[in-house]
């Protein structure tokens, strides 16, 4: 079993509060693959930087109201 990465995510939330999004909406709308977004909310997949802030944008959140870093400090 693969190891879920740091970084745990509201996406899967947000696409439901807004107008119940699919991974298929968000993914056109950022250019990747409905499995990318898949594999990011199953924290199977850690979004570059740029992507991060671009789901922010879409659903008009703050970067840390949607990802929260859950490592060791």
């Amino acid at each position: 079993m693969a190891k879920k990465i740091p970084i745990s995510n509201t996406i899967k939330t947000l696409r439901f509060l807004n107008d119940e999004m699919t991974q298929q909406d968000l993914a056109e709308q950022l250019g990747l693959t409905r499995q990318t977004i898949a594999a990011i909310e199953q924290r199977k997949y850690s979004p570059s930087l740029e992507v991060a802030f671009k789901i922010a944008l879409i659903f008009e959140k703050s970067l840390e109201e949607v990802f929260t870093f859950e490592g060791d400090n």
